[in-house]
């Protein structure tokens, strides 16, 4: 008999929008290869760009925030495992999980740490040097104590990893280390790709409802691209996302070579056209999608400290810039010089069959999924900040008390 496992996603995955959606996606295409029974449900609306999973054979299902008939629908269902999209779900139906399920294993996947995206914002916006005192925000507080209630969650960067460990000590136990997991690409796929002389312009990609995503954008309009252009006048940027709202398509401008785009149906076909993609990333975490979308299609790029974060080690290359004037440097000469282009171009082809190789990554999962299903009362028993946290009486004098001022009021 089949294991199931039931998804609950804060959206429907929209794997041509966003980094999150290409992750479900591979996050399921995991499952089925263990041979699991997946269902998928959430309570968001799909929009035109949600990939619909019951054509990969995945059953799928509508459920209600704040509604008992969830209850019934997991009673019923009887999921081995059940794992969270992104820790808001886990806030919602968690403790429905552990009442109707007790024995089901909860996975988090957490996608990016928003804690730490949202300390980087708004320490951006301050002009801040250091995050430090934005890191402890009740955002923080709300995702670590899903972390805790979760039997295991899975971690996207090396960087959030350390973060979760050294500066708020989380067990490593409570953590795995799950990558964007890349097949590996042939050395006949490789040669297949366009190559300098047969590409042409620049190109960005992302979601522009995605806040790092429309700053990186506004910095390149009024900060990097008039000079770049200026360097290289016959050269556009072409700027591709999903929901691009009349702000972002005011931003087009065919006499500056600053093309909005919208969204790209395929974005290998966008990728492998262009001859260098910019991602000008101030401030986000995990991993950057639209640098995974280059790397595959063999497209050189240039980004920054926060864009590279967690792809690399070494942060003392050519194309990480910070600095506007190296920025604008250096994609100048990307474009230009075929060596350094050539150069580039293998570089990312050995990142991700050194660093981020599915099949490598998919067994260490298996593994820890084995181990967890076996051990699984003893490893709830060393976690003992989650037992607390899941505790009826962490909340219930709170409000017994409150009930009690509303009624003698």
């Amino acid at each position: 008999m089949k294991n199931k496992l039931l998804i609950i996603g804060f959206v429907w995955p929209e794997p041509k929008s966003s980094a999150a959606g290409s992750r479900m996606l591979q996050l399921i295409s995991f499952f089925q290869q263990q041979d699991y029974q997946l269902t998928f449900v959430s309570t968001c609306a799909k929009s035109d760009n949600a990939f619909d999973v019951s054509t990969i054979g995945v059953e799928k299902a509508r459920i209600k925030l704040n509604d008992s008939s969830f209850d019934d629908f997991i009673l019923k269902l009887k999921p081995d495992v059940v794992m969270f999209d992104r820790f808001m779900t886990e806030e919602q139906f968690g403790w429905r999980v552990s009442a109707q399920c007790p024995e089901a294993i909860k996975l988090l996947d957490t996608e990016d740490l928003h804690f730490l995206r949202r300390a980087r914002q708004q320490a951006f916006k301050d002009n801040s040097e250091t995050i430090n005192a934005y890191l402890f925000s009740d955002t923080t507080k709300r995702e670590i104590a899903s972390i805790y209630r979760c039997d295991l969650s899975l971690i996207i960067s090396k960087v959030e990893m350390e973060l979760l460990k050294n500066t708020f000590h989380i067990d490593n136990f409570l953590l795995c280390y799950l990558p964007f997991l890349i097949d590996d690409i042939s050395e006949e796929e490789i040669k297949n790709f366009p190559t300098f002389n047969e590409r042409q312009h620049f190109v960005t990609i992302g979601n522009f409802i995605h806040e790092p995503n429309y700053d990186a954008l506004l910095y390149l309009k009024n900060t990097l691209w008039k000079t770049i252009r200026k360097q290289l006048p016959n050269v556009e940027l072409h700027n591709y996302g999903a929901y691009a709202s009349q702000k972002v398509n005011q931003l087009h401008n065919e006499k500056e070579g600053f093309l909005i785009k919208g969204f790209a149906k395929d974005v290998n076909e966008v990728m492998q056209q262009a001859k260098v993609c910019l991602a000008p990333i101030r401030f986000g975490a995990g991993l950057k999608g639209k640098l995974f979308d280059a790397m595959q299609n063999g497209t050189p790029f240039v980004t920054t400290n926060i864009g590279i974060e967690g792809i690399v080690d070494d942060v003392n290359q050519d194309f990480i810039c910070d600095d506007a004037s190296d920025f604008i440097t250096h994609s100048i000469a990307v474009y230009q010089d075929e060596s350094l282009w050539k150069q580039q171009q293998s570089d990312g082809f050995d990142i991700l069959k050194k660093r981020f190789l599915k099949s490598e990554f998919e067994s260490q999962f298996t593994e820890r999924l084995t181990e967890l299903s076996k051990t699984l009362k003893t490893h709830r028993q060393y976690n003992f900040i989650g037992q607390m946290l899941q505790h009826h009486t962490m909340q219930s004098t709170k409000f017994m008390s409150k009930w009690i001022e509303a009624k003698n009021s």
